[in-house]
């Protein structure tokens, strides 16, 4: 039986190849996706998702809105440098795409639903998922099976600041919430995304067949997104899929070697913002709760998988 995946997002390109990848995969079943601001505005992000969701014509996925500021309520930046203006590089969905958004309680009921079933992934800020906890309580969130979350760099650099990955300094309180709150949770930091290295030549190999109706888009989502990156990091081979890199762990773990740590973020709005803390000492000092990070991952078990699963058709989807 394919893994039931309730995904929280903020597409962005990354986002949109994660949920593209979640479509095509069909050891994935993506019951319900939560719409974030993050990469784009709440707004935008949603319209991204009833595109993708129009394209695979899978009206069976729930559409949630989530938050639109973090929780200190203080500006976000976007970046239309690097995931075009409306998040899709140089794609506009057509303004005449309207998904059924529901309201933020349905989270809920689809965790009611599934329970023990269902697999959280997290792969944006994390306010919404810091707001399910505070509405719904840690009981009710911690009946699904665990929560897969993109954030943090442990022992390596920051990809905002010399020490904080992105989605961790968007709302270093909402980060804060959830990982102190998330049973069964496996933190997926820079040490193992940033090796999700896609390049021009497994996009050319996924386009010469004619699967599935995302081909064209991947391409040219892509190349906008490698373009931006050799800006950012010159000499890079291609551009690190972070946000794919954490679904493919939902149905292969076994490619990550992982350690167990309390983990903790600064909240300071100084050097020490965003940047996930944990105690790699001999004997470390633990109070709290423990996360699973992952720390090293098999790259060609993660490249081939991409690979196979982008060249799929929809009807592979059971």
């Amino acid at each position: 039986m394919p893994q039931k995946v309730l995904l929280y997002c903020d597409p962005g390109i990354d986002d949109s190849l994660a949920i593209i990848y979640a479509l095509l995969n069909p050891e994935i079943e993506l019951v319900a996706i939560v719409t974030s601001y993050g990469n784009v505005d709440q707004e935008q992000a949603t319209q991204n998702v009833a595109y993708l969701l129009e394209l695979a014509d899978r009206k069976d996925v729930i559409l949630i809105g989530g938050a639109k500021t973090p929780l200190s309520g203080e500006f976000t930046p976007y970046y239309p440098e690097i995931h075009g203006e409306q998040g899709l590089g140089p794609i506009k969905p057509p303004p005449t795409i309207k998904g059924e958004l529901l309201n933020f309680d349905a989270i809920f009921k689809v965790i009611e639903e599934y329970g023990e079933e269902l697999i959280i992934v997290d792969v944006g800020r994390a306010t919404s998922l810091a707001i399910s906890f505070n509405l719904a309580g840690e009981e009710t969130m911690n009946t699904v099976k665990g929560f897969y979350l993109m954030g943090g760099a442990f022992l390596t650099p920051g990809n905002v600041t010399a020490g904080a990955e992105a989605n961790f300094y968007g709302d270093p309180i909402a980060a804060s919430i959830v990982l102190e709150k998330a049973k069964q949770g496996v933190l997926y930091p820079l040490n193992v995304t940033n090796e999700a290295i896609i390049t021009p030549e497994m996009i050319d190999q996924i386009m010469q067949g004619e699967n599935n109706p995302f081909q064209a888009l991947v391409k040219a989502i892509f190349d906008y997104y490698f373009e931006a990156y050799q800006e950012l990091v010159p000499g890079i081979e291609g551009s690190p899929l972070h946000d794919v890199m954490t679904l493919f762990a939902v149905t292969t773990p076994q490619a990550f070697k992982y350690v167990e740590k309390v983990v903790t973020v600064g909240l300071d709005e100084g050097n020490l913002r965003g940047v996930s803390i944990a105690d790699f000492r001999p004997k470390p000092d633990e109070e709290g709760n423990k996360l699973t990070i992952a720390l090293e991952v098999d790259y060609t078990s993660f490249s081939d998988d991409f690979v196979k699963v982008m060249s799929n058709s929809l009807s592979n989807q059971t």
